[in-house]
């Protein structure tokens, strides 16, 4: 499902016009996107858990040529199914 799939859902789910369930994911990934560069988590009960986590510096492989490379430490957005979710996917 790619985004105007989602809009098309979501208006059709909450009964409202495309153009409002665009503006109501827009801000809703510009909140979460906000609060993950703070560094703060994003939990939606029964749907689950973004949240930001550090992955330390490690030594790769390039593929093409066998050499090893060294990949920096970074922050990455981890995102942790809830209950309901992980229940309905089963």
């Amino acid at each position: 499902m790619n985004k105007a799939q989602l809009i098309d859902a979501i208006a059709g789910e909450a009964k409202m016009t495309k153009a409002d369930a665009k503006k109501a994911l827009d801000a809703f990934i510009k909140a979460t996107s906000t609060a993950l560069k703070k560094g703060d988590r994003v939990a939606l009960v029964g749907f689950g858990t973004f949240s930001v986590v550090k992955r330390n510096a490690r030594t790769g492989r390039n593929p093409q040529t066998g050499k090893e490379i060294k990949i920096a430490a970074k922050k990455v957005v981890k995102f942790k199914a809830g209950s309901e979710l992980a229940g309905m996917v089963k």
